[in-house]
Order: C-alpha cells, then structure tokens, then sequence
C-alpha cells in the first residue's frame, strides 16, 4: 500500500532492465556455445573427464541465458499488453 503513495519521479523516469538483461542473455549464449563446443572437442581428443564436466557447465549456462531470453521475451509482451489497457 505504502509503495503507491509515491511523491517522487521514480515511476515517471524508471527505466525497464530488459534491454541490459537481454543483451547480456545473447553475449552469455554465444560465449557458452563456443566454449561448448571447445571443451567437448578438448573432451573427445584428450580423452579427460575434466573437459566433459567443463561442456557441461557452459551448456548449463548457455541453456540459463536462453531460458532467460524466453522470460525477457514473455514480461515484455506482457507488459505492452498492460499498457494497450
């Protein structure tokens, strides 16, 4: 309740983190396919499970930054559906 009393500007001047969001979610996949695809060539000519368990962690990663592109996507169209009201 508190929260939407507000006198200052900060409703009026905020500005959304999606943009920042977003392209850090697109820098994080790239970087973690590529470093996917380097260790698991590393993992197969090597033979070491160091490199496999390393595959796996950047395509972790790359599956975390894809999903957050999806939730980026999903809470903007939302929001352009809010403000259409």
């Amino acid at each position: 309740m508190w929260l939407r009393n507000r006198a200052g500007t900060e409703p009026v001047t905020a500005r959304s983190p999606y943009g920042l969001r977003r392209i850090l979610s697109l820098a994080a996949i790239v970087l973690a396919v590529a470093a996917t695809v380097f260790f698991a060539a590393r993992a197969m000519s090597t033979g070491e499970a160091v490199w496999a368990w390393e595959a796996a962690i950047a395509a972790a990663v790359a599956v975390i930054a894809a999903v957050d592109l999806l939730v980026i996507r999903s809470r903007r169209s939302r929001g352009r559906d809010r403000q259409d009201q």
